[in-house]
């Protein structure tokens, strides 16, 4: 029972701060599985002393400052406990007078590594059993390619921050698709909340490369997530497939993401990866000889023959454009059209290492866009070589 004492003279208020960090209510009638709060959502705790009579005594005040000293203690070691140590809240001080003021308790880390590396586990075996490589590391990219070099401002210049789970940004023409990729990592975002939708796909998409037989990429997370759709980017970030002037596209494109062109190269490469449907982005046929029979759900035109495999087999399949079945888009093609780009397409279809070397760099580079770490220098996992 509370100190009477205590009770005469304090009042406590609970409340529940709303959270936006979830996507919208919208995206969860219309999709099946539900989509889960940010883990920014917390409970603010305010305390305020009321006034107290003047004819209370000395011991009375003497109780009520000995137990709001006691009480915040305790509010401060919960505060600071392994339980609450992900979420944002309020650490309770004692102000001079002995009332209670509120003050922000130290930031920590954006993601629990522990938690990140439990869910890189549980991505593997989602890996095994939907085979859904390919769009995985399209929701990476997605999210860390609307990156603007030329804004300063977080969240506004874009880029890692997880602004992609939002349906206004799902809705892009070219995110068709992607929430089916959302929809099967929900339940291990469900799971960890301790790791941030910025980590959890990017974590997603070099975990995919990597279990491709894909290099290892020097990956580092505790990216902050955005709050809310109104931190969404504005469409029409990302590249086309087919524009009137593939090579001036793309380096329009990534050059504002601040990539060069051995990295446009380099990451044209995950193309290795995946099909093209042709009901989501208009390119590609229904299916072919290749994808017909899957593995996951069958049909699109793939760009090479083990689509789930991570080689270089794409810059020899463009190379030797033999084989109809696969596909080659403008800005496939002009990677050996252009002067520059085909310097480094001719090297990569011959040298697998250092096309594997090149693209772990730029990966890692891609998924660090734009992105607010906490801690600033980032949670590097320590796992040690694949």
């Amino acid at each position: 029972m509370a100190d009477p004492v205590v009770a005469s003279h304090l009042s406590l208020v609970l409340k529940a701060t709303p959270t936006n960090s979830s996507p919208s209510h919208s995206l969860l009638q219309q999709h099946s599985k539900p989509m889960a709060s940010s883990l920014n959502s917390a409970a603010s705790l305010r305390l305020f002393a009321s006034s107290s009579s003047s004819s209370s005594s000395a011991a009375a005040r003497l109780s009520l400052r000995s137990t709001s000293l006691s009480f915040s203690s305790s509010l401060k070691s919960l505060a600071f406990s392994p339980l609450s140590r992900h979420k944002r809240g309020s650490a309770v001080s004692v102000s001079s007078t002995g009332g209670f003021s509120s003050v922000a308790s130290p930031k920590c880390a954006a993601s629990d590594p522990d938690q990140l590396k439990s869910a890189r586990e549980d991505i593997k075996e989602l890996l095994k059993s939907k085979f859904c490589h390919p769009i995985l590391v399209r929701l990476g990219w997605h999210d860390a390619g609307t990156y603007n070099k030329n804004i300063e401002e977080w969240p506004r210049r874009g880029g890692a921050n997880g602004s992609l789970r939002f349906e206004v940004e799902l809705k892009h023409a070219a995110n068709a698709g992607l929430v089916n990729a959302l929809n099967l990592i929900q339940h291990i975002k469900d799971k960890y909340s301790g790791v941030t939708y910025a980590d959890l796909f990017q974590l997603a998409s070099a975990t995919a490369i990597e279990e491709a037989g894909g290099p290892k990429i020097p990956m580092k997370y505790g990216r902050v997530d955005v709050s809310g759709p109104n931190e969404c980017p504005e469409e029409g970030r990302l590249p086309a497939a087919g524009p009137p002037s593939p090579a001036d596209h793309l380096r329009e494109v990534f050059y504002r993401m601040g990539l060069n062109d051995k990295e446009i190269v380099a990451l044209s490469g995950a193309h290795t990866l995946g099909r093209s449907r042709p009901e989501r982005s208009g390119w590609g046929k229904p299916e072919t000889k290749y994808t017909k029979d899957g593995p996951g759900a069958p049909g699109g035109q793939s760009w090479t023959v083990q689509w789930l495999k991570f080689d270089n087999s794409y810059f020899k399949d463009i190379k030797d454009k033999r084989d109809e079945d696969l596909l080659v888009l403008p800005t496939d093609a002009v990677l050996f059209e252009d002067p520059s780009f085909k310097v480094y397409a001719e090297k990569y279809a011959e040298d697998q290492e250092t096309f594997f070397k090149d693209y772990a760099e730029a990966h890692a580079k891609l998924s660090n866009l734009g992105a607010k770490f906490n801690p600033p220098e980032g949670i590097v996992l320590d796992d040690g070589p694949r």
